[in-house]
């Protein structure tokens, strides 16, 4: 079902790609690895239960392939599908991952419709899905599909730690917007101060930038969310034609007090253009740009990091990982009203793939506690196709 809609030009499905697909490793919750026996003795079986077709498909040379059946047979929607595909693929999850895991699939406009959709199915006379009770731990309530024996106790061990990710836009994306530039002007001559030459100890953090220099190799190369200026700094002293774009006026009137050779304009990430000098850019950062997002958010987030890219241009995002939104109060010593948004690696890759991107890279680090941080860090690199 997932395949017949992200890769229509190759379903229906060979026997070998068939396997290729039930094996994959993103997107997959448990991860399996059958062997071709397996797999064909499944849709065998799945055939008999008329939920599969095999049909002979002749390109040059017949060669048999496997059609699904199941959304034909249950009578699914278009939003029904995409959901029944996920939770096949990954288990129980909350609506707010839901949205988020079947962008490829339909595109639900907010986290109401998915909920609605999810009710249409389980008020059916035959109850595809079902909702779970809010365990100990969970920020959320979850849901099954009920296509076979999914006990509620293993559906709830697939991840204790389930979180909201869509709780810091309750009140609207425009709210939340205001308190994030509001909060970022008021720390940021103290952030700037405290935060200025921090990449002086973050080795790891450098050699990433240095990777992004030699890539653009003098082309422009912007920075989203650039604070206080210091990373576009950084990539312009190395040969980078490097432009910061920020939410935060003060922000950007600190970047230029500091650096004031540097181009550094006030700006929202979700609205980038293109550079006047060239048809695209070398490389977009969103260095910790995407912390105040809801997982909503993030697929249309990255999708207008990647249009203004050049071919071959690289996408380069820093976050914090993890399961939770930390709300922040104070800030600097300042009075702040922030909630930060904490993610899942392979949530992020996968919304990185969904845009198009190749080459997938992605770095996990722990904390430095030197530093006193407090959450793991997540970096991930990637291209667009030449």
């Amino acid at each position: 079902m997932e395949k017949q809609t992200t890769v229509p030009a190759s379903y229906p499905l060979t026997a070998n790609a068939l396997r290729s697909a039930c094996n994959q490793t993103s997107n997959r919750d448990p991860v399996v690895d059958y062997d071709q026996g397996t797999v064909e003795r499944v849709a065998r079986s799945l055939r008999d239960r008329e939920l599969l077709r095999i049909v002979w498909v002749d390109i040059g040379r017949r060669t048999l392939k496997y059609h699904q059946l199941l959304d034909e047979r249950l009578e699914l929607q278009e939003d029904e599908r995409a959901l029944i595909t996920v939770l096949l693929l990954r288990g129980a999850q909350a609506p707010g991952e839901l949205k988020t895991r079947t962008e490829r699939l339909h595109k639900f406009a907010d986290r109401t419709e998915v909920e609605a959709c999810l009710q249409r199915m389980a008020k059916r006379p035959e109850p595809l899905v079902r909702e779970l009770e809010r365990r100990a731990g969970q920020h959320d309530r979850r849901w099954i599909h009920l296509l076979g024996p999914v006990p509620e106790e293993e559906a709830a061990a697939v991840a204790v730690e389930t979180v909201d990710r869509d709780a810091v836009i309750a009140d609207g994306a425009e709210a939340r917007d205001d308190r994030v530039r509001s909060s970022y002007d008021a720390v940021a001559r103290a952030y700037a101060d405290q935060l200025a030459d921090e990449l002086d100890e973050l080795p790891f953090e450098t050699w990433l930038l240095d990777r992004v220099i030699a890539h653009a190799n003098g082309r422009p190369v912007v920075e989203v969310g650039s604070g206080p200026g210091h990373v576009t700094a950084y990539l312009a002293a190395r040969g980078a034609d490097a432009t910061g774009i920020d939410l935060s006026p003060e922000m950007v009137a600190e970047a230029r007090r500091r650096f004031p050779d540097g181009k550094y304009e006030v700006g929202d990430l979700r609205r980038l253009g293109r550079p006047l000098t060239s048809s695209g850019w070398a490389a977009v950062l969103g260095w910790y740009s995407l912390i105040h997002l809801a997982a909503s958010e993030l697929p249309d987030a990255i999708a207008a990091l990647t249009r203004p890219l050049d071919p071959g241009g690289w996408l380069v995002l820093a976050l914090h990982a993890g399961a939770e939104v930390r709300h922040v109060d104070e800030f600097f010593g300042q009075q702040v009203n922030l909630d930060c948004v904490l993610y899942d690696p392979a949530q992020v890759v996968a919304v990185v793939e969904a845009a198009g991107l190749v080459d997938v890279e992605w770095y996990l680090r722990g904390p430095i506690t030197t530093r006193n941080e407090t959450t793991r860090r997540l970096y991930v690199l990637a291209r667009t196709r030449s």
